[in-house]
């Protein structure tokens, strides 16, 4: 995630998922991709869109060759094997928890991500080669109209709700920090050569705290989760108005793609989550047609433009 070797030809992931429907009767889809981006040899990147457990990760692997990779894919497996345990069990998983913010579901995820970290340490301390590889995670798992939400490092977790895009997560980084204290604006944040320092991650060291919360999903709601590969090279505003209009079910590829024509310089992995029916597919496709019918009308202006010219 973090080194810059030789550039090499882009690989793409690309996933659909199948669509789920809540215990409140309402359908969450998501789409999900990753990809190499222009100025890496590995992606480190690693991503889960389980519909089955409803659950959402992705994890920007650090550590170089073939460290970042490992760890990332650790990560991912060790959390999802523990929220399918708890998911089997369903002792935390009832009624209430949907209605209200359930601590003993957000402990669970924070536990899976102790676990996750005390494994990749232990792993890294055995193998010398793998010195110092951790991950960032962040995750979101839906249970009934209320997602739950744990996060380590700076991947993000954004979400879409009535034309506003808000980060919904705190980046754990040192341009962050920089920014909390007024040394440095959100803008300049965006340019710093130092905005790939991460101040906690999984797996570097044996322990690590993760934030926690819980959101009340809104029908209609969408949400992104990503890596910096995307927010550090496209702004947050060229993010929303992507989304927008662009049909759901593309919007990873748009968004993998305008990261790529920006330069490329990171793995990027992108999961777009949908909580509700397909209105904003209409929409896009109204905004769509729109724009082809104005510029069939603008085409056949200039013809007849230019048959009167002759």
């Amino acid at each position: 995630m973090r080194s810059r070797p030789k550039k090499k030809r882009t690989s793409q992931k690309k996933r659909r998922t199948k669509s789920t429907t809540t215990k409140a009767g309402i359908k969450t889809s998501c789409w999900a991709r990753t990809d190499l981006g222009l100025k890496r040899e590995l992606n480190e990147d690693s991503y889960l869109a389980d519909s089955n457990i409803s659950l959402f990760i992705v994890a920007d692997g650090m550590g170089g060759h073939a460290g970042g990779n490992i760890a990332s894919k650790m990560s991912v497996d060790i959390i999802r094997k523990r929220v399918r345990a708890a998911r089997k069990a369903g002792i935390l998983f009832s009624k209430d928890a949907i209605d209200n913010e359930s601590p003993a579901i957000l402990k669970m995820l924070e536990e899976s991500i102790k676990d996750a970290s005390a494994e990749i340490f232990a792993k890294s301390d055995r193998q010398p080669e793998l010195a110092g590889m951790g991950t960032t995670v962040t995750m979101m798992l839906t249970h009934g109209k209320r997602a739950y939400v744990a996060h380590v490092g700076d991947s993000r977790l954004y979400r879409l709700r009535d034309g506003k895009l808000e980060q919904i997560t705190e980046d754990h980084s040192l341009v962050n920090e920089q920014v909390k204290a007024g040394f440095i604006t959100s803008e300049e944040a965006q340019h710093s050569r130092f905005r790939n320092i991460i101040t906690r991650s999984v797996g570097f060291e044996s322990e690590v705290n993760a934030d926690t919360q819980s959101l009340v999903m809104k029908k209609a709601d969408i949400f992104l989760i990503c890596s910096d590969g995307l927010t550090g090279m496209v702004e947050d505003e060229e993010i929303r108005t992507t989304i927008e209009k662009t049909r759901l079910s593309q919007a990873p590829s748009r968004l993998v793609d305008l990261a790529n024509r920006a330069g490329g310089e990171d793995n990027v992995t992108v999961v777009v989550l949908r909580y509700g029916d397909g209105e904003h597919d209409k929409r896009a496709s109204k905004s769509r047609k729109k724009k082809q019918n104005t510029r069939k009308t603008a085409r056949k202006r200039t013809r007849t433009g230019a048959k009167r010219k002759k």
